[in-house]
């Protein structure tokens, strides 16, 4: 690989993939930003919070990314929805279309103020009711403030949800643009993507978000101590101590208490998102709730088998809880077991995933960095700075997106 000065005296790599480039490529991202809405199709596995600011910064550069998000969150608010109506989480999904949303004065931002308000945590429920109940008619002024017709679709949504809504259902902290998906999941029968489309819609989102399976699931994980995990608020490491043994395997199931292993397949739209990615990333975030989780459903490691375009993944730099006792190449390594684990016999590994970005000399990777050990199981190496002055000890999301549109 050769190398030339950068912009931000860090230097730039250069390589081949079936033409020459340069990382990062100032033309090709000077094009982008020029037309963002004739922007490269980059999809991204992922769930929560950890690519939201990427995503608010790729805006910039491409409206046409894709993110299918996992709905198996069983914590925070959006285990309140699970639990009251067994559906799917919605909260990731409302979070990425927050960060994908048109703030400016020509977009929605009365709309963007609505849904990413949360009810306060410290009022009883009575008053938190009325406070809905006035969202519902229209009277509260974060409602008020929405023109028509978009406030008149705001409100049917919120209503079918506050007549379903149970006696017991606590609305502290409550996410309204939750409340509005849950309540437009159920007046569409229980299918999330008719609301998705309205969601997207209204906020006016630069990119495309879709959970990865409809499907009511939980996701399980099997511990090398013999320990089992049962949802996954249980393994993230947030809402509960951390993990202290490596995860040994991850399933999905549809009952915590039977465990059995869910063969849940995607949607054909889903498999049409795939197909159309001109670029697949397996990004930063919690490794196997955020994104060993998405390729858990049949169907989804064929479906990035059957395209061939380049795939990528960028490993997380300082703790991951659920990465406990995993190097860099354990994570990859793992992440090309589950590739394989639905995908046809034989395959070989560089249809599924081709470089692994990293940044050896700034980035820093508690399980250790082992970039021979990486290439050994057939993967190429990108080893470029991710990380700037500004930006340590983490990624620079700027310069992170620069790479990755410097490989479409």
């Amino acid at each position: 690989m050769e190398t030339k000065p950068s912009k931000n005296d860090l230097p730039a790599t250069q390589l081949k993939i079936t033409r020459p480039i340069t990382i990062p490529d100032q033309l090709r991202l000077a094009r982008y930003k020029r037309a963002p809405e004739l922007g490269p199709r980059i999809l991204f596995f992922s769930g929560g919070t950890a690519l939201n600011k990427l995503s608010r910064i790729l805006t910039t550069f491409t409206h046409n990314s894709i993110h299918l998000v996992t709905p198996f969150d069983s914590g925070g608010s959006s285990a309140k929805l699970r639990d009251a109506f067994n559906m799917l989480s919605v909260g990731d999904m409302r979070s990425r279309l927050m960060a994908l949303a048109d703030r400016s004065v020509t977009g929605h931002p009365e709309i963007y103020n609505l849904f990413v308000y949360r009810l306060p945590k410290d009022q009883p429920r009575t008053e938190l009711k009325d406070r809905l109940k006035s969202m519902v008619e229209g009277g509260d002024p974060l409602v008020a403030n929405v023109p028509d017709p978009m406030r008149k679709i705001i409100r049917a949504h919120l209503r079918f949800f506050y007549n379903a809504m149970p006696e017991s259902f606590d609305l502290r902290g409550a996410s309204i643009g939750n409340l509005i998906l849950a309540g437009g999941y159920l007046n569409n029968n229980r299918h999330i993507d008719p609301v998705v489309f309205m969601f997207s819609k209204l906020v006016d989102a630069r990119g495309i978000v879709r959970t990865i399976t409809g499907q009511f699931l939980h996701l399980v994980a099997e511990l090398e101590n013999g320990e089992t995990i049962r949802g996954q608020k249980n393994l993230t490491g947030k809402e509960v101590p951390p993990i202290n043994s490596k995860v040994k395997n991850v399933f999905l199931t549809d009952d915590l208490d039977g465990l059995h292993n869910s063969k849940t397949p995607i949607r054909r739209k889903i498999r049409d998102l795939i197909s159309m990615a001109e670029l697949i990333c397996y990004p930063v975030g919690s490794f196997y709730s955020s994104v060993t989780a998405n390729l858990l459903p049949e169907g989804v490691t064929n479906s990035i088998l059957d395209n061939h375009c380049p795939k990528i993944y960028i490993p997380n730099m300082g703790i991951d809880p659920e990465q406990f006792g995993m190097t860099v190449s354990d994570c990859v390594e793992t992440l090309i077991r589950y590739l394989k684990q639905n995908s046809v016999d034989n395959v070989s590994t560089e249809k599924l995933l081709n470089f692994v970005i990293v940044d050896s000399k700034y980035g820093d990777y508690p399980g250790g960095l082992d970039l021979e050990e990486i290439r050994r199981q057939g993967v190429e190496v990108i080893d470029t700075p991710l990380v700037t002055e500004s930006s340590r000890p983490l990624i620079d999301e700027k310069r992170l997106i620069e790479v990755v549109l410097s490989l479409t």
